[in-house]
Protein backbone atom coordinates (compact mmCIF):
# COMPACT_ATOMS: atom_id res chain seq x y z
CA UNK A 1 0.00 0.00 0.00
CA UNK A 2 1.64 3.42 -1.61
CA UNK A 3 0.87 6.93 0.50
CA UNK A 4 0.76 9.29 -2.28
CA UNK A 5 1.94 12.70 -1.61
CA UNK A 6 2.22 15.12 -4.50
CA UNK A 7 5.37 14.00 -6.44
CA UNK A 8 6.47 11.66 -3.35
CA UNK A 9 4.68 8.41 -2.38
CA UNK A 10 5.96 5.72 0.59
CA UNK A 11 5.65 2.62 0.63
CA UNK A 12 3.57 2.05 4.42
CA UNK A 13 4.62 -1.45 4.74
CA UNK A 14 8.50 0.15 5.34
CA UNK A 15 7.83 3.32 8.34
CA UNK A 16 8.95 6.56 7.26
CA UNK A 17 10.38 9.70 10.13
CA UNK A 18 8.58 12.90 9.56
CA UNK A 19 10.69 15.30 11.69
CA UNK A 20 8.75 18.15 13.31
CA UNK A 21 9.64 21.60 12.43
CA UNK A 22 8.30 24.11 14.96
CA UNK A 23 8.51 27.63 13.55
CA UNK A 24 6.61 28.93 16.72
CA UNK A 25 7.40 30.77 20.48
CA UNK A 26 5.42 28.52 22.13
CA UNK A 27 5.39 24.72 21.46
CA UNK A 28 5.10 22.84 24.33
CA UNK A 29 8.92 21.34 23.95
CA UNK A 30 10.59 23.46 21.41
CA UNK A 31 8.96 26.61 20.84
CA UNK A 32 11.43 29.59 19.79
CA UNK A 33 14.24 27.09 18.96
CA UNK A 34 14.00 27.29 15.55
CA UNK A 35 11.40 30.13 14.86
CA UNK A 36 13.75 32.42 12.34
CA UNK A 37 14.05 31.15 8.97
CA UNK A 38 17.60 30.36 9.24
CA UNK A 39 17.61 28.23 11.71
CA UNK A 40 14.60 26.37 10.91
CA UNK A 41 15.69 25.38 7.27
CA UNK A 42 19.26 24.45 9.08
CA UNK A 43 17.50 22.07 11.64
CA UNK A 44 15.45 20.82 8.46
CA UNK A 45 18.22 19.79 6.83
CA UNK A 46 19.47 18.11 9.65
CA UNK A 47 17.30 16.00 10.14
CA UNK A 48 16.99 14.94 6.85
CA UNK A 49 20.54 13.95 7.07
CA UNK A 50 19.81 12.25 9.93
CA UNK A 51 16.97 10.21 8.38
CA UNK A 52 13.53 12.00 8.19
CA UNK A 53 11.86 11.59 4.45
CA UNK A 54 9.50 14.23 5.19
CA UNK A 55 9.34 17.78 7.21
CA UNK A 56 6.24 18.64 9.01
CA UNK A 57 6.12 22.51 9.92
CA UNK A 58 4.18 23.82 12.20
CA UNK A 59 3.25 27.98 13.12
CA UNK A 60 0.97 27.35 15.73
CA UNK A 61 1.40 25.60 18.86
CA UNK A 62 -0.64 22.49 19.77
CA UNK A 63 0.14 22.03 23.79
CA UNK A 64 -3.18 21.95 25.83
CA UNK A 65 -4.43 25.44 26.81
CA UNK A 66 -2.73 27.17 23.72
CA UNK A 67 -4.14 30.26 22.28
CA UNK A 68 -5.39 30.02 18.49
CA UNK A 69 -2.95 32.23 16.15
CA UNK A 70 -4.50 34.56 13.17
CA UNK A 71 -3.96 33.17 9.70
CA UNK A 72 -1.67 36.06 8.54
CA UNK A 73 0.40 35.26 11.80
CA UNK A 74 0.67 31.69 11.04
CA UNK A 75 1.58 32.23 7.31
CA UNK A 76 4.18 34.90 8.42
CA UNK A 77 5.98 31.83 9.86
CA UNK A 78 5.51 28.88 8.25
CA UNK A 79 5.35 30.13 4.48
CA UNK A 80 8.72 30.86 3.75
CA UNK A 81 10.12 28.19 5.25
CA UNK A 82 7.41 25.92 3.07
CA UNK A 83 8.84 27.33 0.09
CA UNK A 84 12.53 27.28 0.97
CA UNK A 85 12.19 23.24 1.77
CA UNK A 86 10.34 22.65 -1.28
CA UNK A 87 12.66 24.22 -3.33
CA UNK A 88 15.46 22.04 -1.84
CA UNK A 89 13.58 19.18 -2.71
CA UNK A 90 12.22 18.12 0.74
CA UNK A 91 8.59 16.24 1.18
CA UNK A 92 7.19 18.79 3.35
CA UNK A 93 4.01 18.65 5.32
CA UNK A 94 2.36 21.32 6.62
CA UNK A 95 0.88 21.21 10.00
CA UNK A 96 -2.58 23.58 9.92
CA UNK A 97 -6.39 23.22 10.84
CA UNK A 98 -6.94 26.59 8.58
CA UNK A 99 -7.76 26.16 4.62
CA UNK A 100 -6.35 29.60 4.27
CA UNK A 101 -2.86 28.20 5.13
CA UNK A 102 -2.94 24.84 3.83
CA UNK A 103 -4.10 26.39 0.52
CA UNK A 104 -1.22 28.88 0.23
CA UNK A 105 1.58 26.21 1.63
CA UNK A 106 0.59 23.72 -1.24
CA UNK A 107 0.82 26.93 -3.28
CA UNK A 108 4.35 26.59 -2.23
CA UNK A 109 5.24 23.65 -2.40
CA UNK A 110 3.77 21.04 0.12
CA UNK A 111 3.20 17.80 -0.50
CA UNK A 112 1.31 16.97 2.63
CA UNK A 113 -1.45 18.56 4.80
CA UNK A 114 -2.07 17.39 8.41
CA UNK A 115 -4.63 18.28 9.57
CA UNK A 116 -5.54 18.39 13.62
CA UNK A 117 -8.56 18.46 12.91
CA UNK A 118 -9.57 15.71 10.91
CA UNK A 119 -10.36 17.83 7.86
CA UNK A 120 -13.90 18.71 9.38
CA UNK A 121 -13.87 22.10 8.08
CA UNK A 122 -15.33 22.01 4.45
CA UNK A 123 -13.20 24.37 3.27
CA UNK A 124 -10.34 22.34 4.63
CA UNK A 125 -11.95 19.29 2.28
CA UNK A 126 -12.13 21.76 -0.73
CA UNK A 127 -8.59 22.85 -0.28
CA UNK A 128 -7.74 18.87 -0.37
CA UNK A 129 -10.40 18.13 -3.83
CA UNK A 130 -8.26 21.10 -5.37
CA UNK A 131 -4.58 19.09 -5.02
CA UNK A 132 -3.23 16.24 -4.72
CA UNK A 133 -1.59 16.43 -1.51
CA UNK A 134 -1.19 13.65 1.09
CA UNK A 135 -3.47 14.11 3.70
CA UNK A 136 -3.25 13.06 7.55
CA UNK A 137 -6.45 13.15 9.35
CA UNK A 138 -6.15 13.05 12.60
CA UNK A 139 -8.61 13.05 15.88
CA UNK A 140 -8.89 15.44 18.69
CA UNK A 141 -11.42 15.92 20.64
CA UNK A 142 -12.53 19.18 21.72
CA UNK A 143 -10.01 22.15 20.66
CA UNK A 144 -6.30 22.95 21.87
CA UNK A 145 -7.60 25.42 24.28
CA UNK A 146 -10.15 23.17 26.17
CA UNK A 147 -8.95 19.74 25.05
CA UNK A 148 -7.11 18.25 28.05
CA UNK A 149 -10.62 19.66 29.93
CA UNK A 150 -11.59 16.13 31.05
CA UNK A 151 -12.07 13.81 28.25
CA UNK A 152 -14.42 11.21 28.48
CA UNK A 153 -14.32 8.10 26.34
CA UNK A 154 -16.89 5.14 26.68
CA UNK A 155 -14.13 3.16 24.60
CA UNK A 156 -11.11 5.32 23.39
CA UNK A 157 -9.80 2.77 20.96
CA UNK A 158 -13.21 2.13 19.20
CA UNK A 159 -14.22 5.59 19.14
CA UNK A 160 -10.78 6.64 17.83
CA UNK A 161 -11.24 4.35 15.44
CA UNK A 162 -14.38 5.11 14.43
CA UNK A 163 -14.37 8.62 14.20
CA UNK A 164 -11.04 8.32 11.68
CA UNK A 165 -12.90 5.92 9.04
CA UNK A 166 -15.65 8.03 9.23
CA UNK A 167 -13.65 11.29 8.37
CA UNK A 168 -11.50 9.28 5.88
CA UNK A 169 -14.61 8.26 4.23
CA UNK A 170 -15.97 11.29 4.29
CA UNK A 171 -12.98 12.59 2.06
CA UNK A 172 -13.11 9.19 -0.72
CA UNK A 173 -17.29 9.96 -1.08
CA UNK A 174 -16.28 13.91 -2.10
CA UNK A 175 -13.52 12.34 -4.13
CA UNK A 176 -10.16 12.15 -2.32
CA UNK A 177 -8.37 9.38 -3.87
CA UNK A 178 -8.00 6.67 -0.91
CA UNK A 179 -4.50 6.41 -1.66
CA UNK A 180 -3.74 10.65 -0.46
CA UNK A 181 -5.19 9.50 2.96
CA UNK A 182 -2.89 8.76 6.41
CA UNK A 183 -4.86 8.50 9.83
CA UNK A 184 -3.31 9.67 13.15
CA UNK A 185 -5.45 8.51 16.52
CA UNK A 186 -3.72 11.13 18.05
CA UNK A 187 -2.35 10.69 21.22
CA UNK A 188 -2.53 13.26 23.93
CA UNK A 189 -5.06 15.39 21.96
CA UNK A 190 -7.85 15.13 24.10
CA UNK A 191 -7.06 12.00 25.72
CA UNK A 192 -5.66 11.12 28.96
CA UNK A 193 -2.32 9.45 29.74
CA UNK A 194 -4.32 6.62 30.67
CA UNK A 195 -6.28 6.81 27.51
CA UNK A 196 -3.72 7.33 25.17
CA UNK A 197 -1.87 4.33 26.18
CA UNK A 198 -4.65 2.46 25.82
CA UNK A 199 -4.70 3.64 22.36
CA UNK A 200 -1.15 3.08 21.73
CA UNK A 201 -1.12 -0.55 22.89
CA UNK A 202 -4.28 -1.21 21.11
CA UNK A 203 -2.47 0.42 17.05
CA UNK A 204 -2.93 -2.15 15.09
CA UNK A 205 -6.88 -1.40 15.56
CA UNK A 206 -6.22 1.87 14.27
CA UNK A 207 -4.08 -0.49 11.40
CA UNK A 208 -7.33 -2.42 10.61
CA UNK A 209 -8.55 0.57 8.68
CA UNK A 210 -6.34 0.00 5.87
CA UNK A 211 -4.86 3.15 5.10
CA UNK A 212 -1.43 4.10 6.39
CA UNK A 213 -1.51 5.55 10.26
CA UNK A 214 0.72 7.64 11.82
CA UNK A 215 2.56 7.37 14.94
CA UNK A 216 3.38 10.74 16.39
CA UNK A 217 4.10 10.62 20.71
CA UNK A 218 7.18 12.36 20.42
CA UNK A 219 7.51 13.80 23.86
CA UNK A 220 3.89 13.62 24.82
CA UNK A 221 2.85 14.05 28.48
CA UNK A 222 1.62 10.63 28.21
CA UNK A 223 5.50 9.27 28.08
CA UNK A 224 6.20 11.61 30.39
CA UNK A 225 3.82 10.10 32.79
CA UNK A 226 4.69 6.34 31.91
CA UNK A 227 8.70 7.00 32.53
CA UNK A 228 8.18 9.47 35.11
CA UNK A 229 10.15 12.27 32.88
CA UNK A 230 9.11 15.33 33.66
CA UNK A 231 10.97 17.60 31.02
CA UNK A 232 9.61 17.11 27.47
CA UNK A 233 13.23 17.55 25.83
CA UNK A 234 14.30 14.63 27.77
CA UNK A 235 11.72 12.21 26.65
CA UNK A 236 13.37 11.24 23.48
CA UNK A 237 14.84 7.75 23.69
CA UNK A 238 11.36 7.19 25.45
CA UNK A 239 9.61 8.80 22.45
CA UNK A 240 11.74 6.66 20.43
CA UNK A 241 10.78 3.00 22.19
CA UNK A 242 7.11 3.58 21.84
CA UNK A 243 7.59 4.76 18.07
CA UNK A 244 9.12 1.23 17.92
CA UNK A 245 6.24 -0.41 20.18
CA UNK A 246 3.92 1.68 17.93
CA UNK A 247 5.82 0.41 14.52
CA UNK A 248 5.98 -3.18 15.70
CA UNK A 249 1.76 -2.79 15.50
CA UNK A 250 1.66 -1.44 12.29
CA UNK A 251 2.44 2.43 12.37
CA UNK A 252 4.18 2.75 8.49
CA UNK A 253 4.91 7.07 9.51
CA UNK A 254 6.32 8.32 12.66
CA UNK A 255 6.55 12.23 13.39
CA UNK A 256 9.39 12.77 15.85
CA UNK A 257 11.17 15.70 17.05
CA UNK A 258 14.68 13.75 17.64
CA UNK A 259 15.10 12.09 14.33
CA UNK A 260 18.44 10.60 15.08
CA UNK A 261 17.03 8.22 18.23
CA UNK A 262 13.95 7.28 16.90
CA UNK A 263 16.24 6.30 13.29
CA UNK A 264 18.10 4.05 15.30
CA UNK A 265 15.28 3.04 17.42
CA UNK A 266 13.61 1.67 14.00
CA UNK A 267 16.57 -0.54 13.07
CA UNK A 268 15.27 -2.72 15.28
CA UNK A 269 11.76 -2.95 13.81
CA UNK A 270 11.44 -6.84 13.21
CA UNK A 271 9.61 -7.60 10.12
CA UNK A 272 5.81 -8.85 10.03
CA UNK A 273 5.13 -12.13 8.43
CA UNK A 274 1.10 -13.33 7.84
CA UNK A 275 0.79 -17.30 9.07
CA UNK A 276 -2.36 -18.86 7.70
CA UNK A 277 -3.78 -21.34 9.88
CA UNK A 278 -6.28 -24.41 9.29
CA UNK A 279 -7.81 -27.45 10.70
CA UNK A 280 -10.34 -30.24 9.82
CA UNK A 281 -9.64 -32.75 12.47
CA UNK A 282 -10.91 -32.42 15.62
CA UNK A 283 -8.30 -33.84 18.05
CA UNK A 284 -11.47 -33.83 20.64
CA UNK A 285 -14.97 -33.14 19.94
CA UNK A 286 -18.36 -34.08 21.45
CA UNK A 287 -20.62 -35.09 18.53
CA UNK A 288 -22.11 -31.93 17.12
CA UNK A 289 -19.09 -29.87 18.33
CA UNK A 290 -16.55 -30.31 15.78
CA UNK A 291 -16.05 -26.84 14.85
CA UNK A 292 -15.33 -26.23 18.72
CA UNK A 293 -12.67 -28.71 18.32
CA UNK A 294 -11.11 -27.37 15.42
CA UNK A 295 -11.52 -24.14 16.79
CA UNK A 296 -9.42 -25.37 20.05
CA UNK A 297 -6.99 -26.98 17.68
CA UNK A 298 -5.73 -23.60 16.12
CA UNK A 299 -6.07 -22.26 19.60
CA UNK A 300 -3.59 -24.48 20.73
CA UNK A 301 -1.33 -23.51 17.55
CA UNK A 302 -1.92 -19.57 18.57
CA UNK A 303 -0.45 -21.04 21.88
CA UNK A 304 2.76 -22.79 20.13
CA UNK A 305 3.33 -19.38 18.25
CA UNK A 306 3.77 -17.22 21.25
CA UNK A 307 6.70 -19.43 22.14
CA UNK A 308 8.49 -19.05 19.07
CA UNK A 309 11.81 -17.32 20.18
CA UNK A 310 12.03 -13.31 19.05
CA UNK A 311 8.64 -13.53 17.94
CA UNK A 312 5.28 -11.93 19.03
CA UNK A 313 1.77 -12.21 17.68
CA UNK A 314 0.18 -8.59 16.78
CA UNK A 315 -3.20 -9.49 15.68
CA UNK A 316 -5.18 -12.40 14.92
CA UNK A 317 -8.50 -12.88 12.55
CA UNK A 318 -11.66 -14.39 13.53
CA UNK A 319 -12.40 -17.92 12.71
CA UNK A 320 -13.61 -18.42 9.37
CA UNK A 321 -15.53 -21.66 8.37
CA UNK A 322 -14.47 -23.27 4.71
CA UNK A 323 -15.02 -25.64 2.18
CA UNK A 324 -12.34 -27.92 1.21
CA UNK A 325 -10.31 -27.08 -1.58
CA UNK A 326 -8.17 -28.96 -4.13
CA UNK A 327 -9.33 -32.10 -1.95
CA UNK A 328 -12.77 -31.95 -2.00
CA UNK A 329 -13.91 -35.51 -0.11
CA UNK A 330 -12.89 -34.58 3.45
CA UNK A 331 -15.01 -31.98 6.57
CA UNK A 332 -15.24 -28.49 6.19
CA UNK A 333 -11.72 -26.24 7.91
CA UNK A 334 -11.79 -23.88 10.76
CA UNK A 335 -9.42 -20.91 9.28
CA UNK A 336 -7.59 -17.92 10.50
CA UNK A 337 -4.52 -15.79 10.04
CA UNK A 338 -2.10 -14.25 12.18
CA UNK A 339 0.05 -11.26 11.98
CA UNK A 340 3.30 -11.63 14.08
CA UNK A 341 6.47 -9.54 14.43
CA UNK A 342 9.63 -12.39 14.35
CA UNK A 343 13.28 -11.72 14.03
CA UNK A 344 13.30 -15.83 13.13
CA UNK A 345 14.30 -15.65 9.62
CA UNK A 346 11.70 -17.41 7.12
CA UNK A 347 13.44 -21.44 6.46
CA UNK A 348 13.83 -21.60 10.36
CA UNK A 349 10.46 -20.13 10.85
CA UNK A 350 9.03 -22.91 9.01
CA UNK A 351 10.51 -25.71 10.94
CA UNK A 352 9.59 -23.80 14.25
CA UNK A 353 5.91 -24.50 12.49
CA UNK A 354 5.97 -27.98 11.29
CA UNK A 355 6.83 -28.69 14.92
CA UNK A 356 3.92 -27.04 16.26
CA UNK A 357 1.79 -28.97 13.50
CA UNK A 358 3.45 -32.65 14.85
CA UNK A 359 2.56 -31.87 17.97
CA UNK A 360 -0.66 -31.90 17.09
CA UNK A 361 -0.72 -34.79 15.49
CA UNK A 362 -0.19 -33.37 11.78
CA UNK A 363 0.15 -36.53 9.54
CA UNK A 364 0.96 -35.86 5.69
CA UNK A 365 -0.66 -38.57 3.68
CA UNK A 366 -2.91 -37.38 1.56
CA UNK A 367 -1.92 -34.05 -0.52
CA UNK A 368 -4.28 -31.08 0.15
CA UNK A 369 -6.18 -33.62 2.66
CA UNK A 370 -7.59 -33.98 6.11
CA UNK A 371 -5.05 -32.62 9.16
CA UNK A 372 -5.42 -31.92 12.72
CA UNK A 373 -3.12 -28.63 11.62
CA UNK A 374 -2.29 -26.85 9.06
CA UNK A 375 0.17 -23.85 9.10
CA UNK A 376 1.65 -21.69 6.42
CA UNK A 377 4.03 -18.86 5.92
CA UNK A 378 1.72 -16.52 4.00
CA UNK A 379 4.00 -13.39 3.43
CA UNK A 380 7.25 -12.27 5.01
CA UNK A 381 7.89 -8.89 4.93
CA UNK A 382 10.17 -8.05 1.80
CA UNK A 383 11.29 -11.25 1.42
CA UNK A 384 10.51 -13.33 -1.80
CA UNK A 385 11.70 -16.48 -2.64
CA UNK A 386 11.59 -19.95 -4.30
CA UNK A 387 12.82 -22.91 -3.55
CA UNK A 388 12.34 -26.77 -2.77
CA UNK A 389 11.77 -26.21 0.86
CA UNK A 390 9.67 -22.78 0.54
CA UNK A 391 8.27 -20.71 -1.82
CA UNK A 392 7.31 -16.88 -0.62
CA UNK A 393 5.22 -15.45 -0.57
CA UNK A 394 3.01 -18.12 -0.26
CA UNK A 395 1.88 -19.16 -4.11
CA UNK A 396 -1.40 -19.98 -3.97
CA UNK A 397 -2.21 -16.89 -1.39
CA UNK A 398 -4.49 -15.08 -3.72
CA UNK A 399 -7.00 -18.09 -4.92
CA UNK A 400 -7.66 -19.33 -1.45
CA UNK A 401 -11.07 -17.14 -0.05
CA UNK A 402 -10.01 -18.90 3.28
CA UNK A 403 -6.95 -17.06 3.20
CA UNK A 404 -7.95 -13.95 1.56
CA UNK A 405 -10.99 -12.99 4.08
CA UNK A 406 -9.03 -13.44 7.13
CA UNK A 407 -6.02 -11.30 5.95
CA UNK A 408 -8.07 -8.66 4.64
CA UNK A 409 -9.68 -8.30 7.82
CA UNK A 410 -6.22 -7.30 9.38
CA UNK A 411 -4.64 -5.65 6.68
CA UNK A 412 -7.24 -4.07 4.29
CA UNK A 413 -5.81 -3.36 1.13
CA UNK A 414 -2.48 -6.02 1.77
CA UNK A 415 0.17 -5.91 -1.20
CA UNK A 416 2.50 -8.98 -1.16
CA UNK A 417 6.25 -9.08 -0.50
CA UNK A 418 6.30 -9.46 -4.50
CA UNK A 419 4.13 -6.45 -5.09
CA UNK A 420 1.01 -8.61 -5.51
CA UNK A 421 -2.21 -7.09 -4.64
CA UNK A 422 -4.42 -8.80 -2.35
CA UNK A 423 -8.30 -8.55 -3.49
CA UNK A 424 -11.21 -10.20 -2.68
CA UNK A 425 -12.20 -10.44 -6.60
CA UNK A 426 -8.94 -13.00 -6.66
CA UNK A 427 -10.13 -15.67 -4.16
CA UNK A 428 -12.33 -18.52 -6.24
CA UNK A 429 -11.38 -21.98 -4.26
CA UNK A 430 -12.28 -22.78 -0.54
CA UNK A 431 -15.43 -20.40 0.23
CA UNK A 432 -15.01 -19.07 3.35
CA UNK A 433 -17.68 -17.51 6.15
CA UNK A 434 -16.98 -15.78 9.25
CA UNK A 435 -18.08 -18.25 12.06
Amino acid sequence: MMWKCGAFEFDSRVPVIMGILNVTPDSFSDGGAHADFASAVKHARAMVDAGAQIIDVGGESRRPGAAEVSVEEELSRVLDVVRQLADLGICVSIDTRHAEVAQACVEAGAAIINDVTGFSDPAMVDVALGCDAGLVVMHMKGDPATMQDDPQYDDVVAEVRDYLAGQASKLEAAGVARERICVDPGPGFGKTASQTMELMRNFHEICRLGYPAMCAVSRKSYIGAAYGIEKPADRDQASASEALAACELGASVVRAHNVEATAAALKDLRPYVLIGLGSNVALVANPGEETEGKIANLQQAITGLCSIPDTQIVDISSYYESEPAYYEDQDAFVNAVVLARTGVPPKELLRYLHAIEDSLGRVREIENGPRTLDLDIIDYQMYVVCTEELTLPHPRVCERDFVVKPLLELLPHHVLADGTPVTAESAVLGKATKL
